[in-house]
């Protein structure tokens, strides 16, 4: 279970870490609609597909794996909230 919420943690950190850095390169270079969709699909299926291989081992390690998931949300929305220092 402690490894199913720190994978979550992982995927969490790389799915809001990504969107993070996505929105950064699109406001530096004016706006690109392909680079925040490929963005997005690549974020998503990796993460689906992290989620996918936990869920192999169990609802209650897909559970754990969420929680784990809206932490890193948590935190880096914290991180990351206008005027905070990145």
């Amino acid at each position: 279970m402690v490894l199913a919420l720190l994978a979550g943690l992982l995927l969490g950190t790389f799915f809001f870490g990504g969107l993070w850095w996505t929105v950064q390169k699109i406001t530096d270079r004016g706006g690109s609609a392909y680079l925040f969709l490929i963005s997005f699909i690549v974020r998503t299926g990796i993460v689906l597909g992290g989620l996918y291989l936990i869920m192999t081992a169990g609802w209650q390690f897909l559970i754990s794996a969420m929680v784990g998931f809206l932490v890193a949300r948590t935190i880096l929305a914290y991180r990351f909230k206008p005027g905070a220092e990145t």
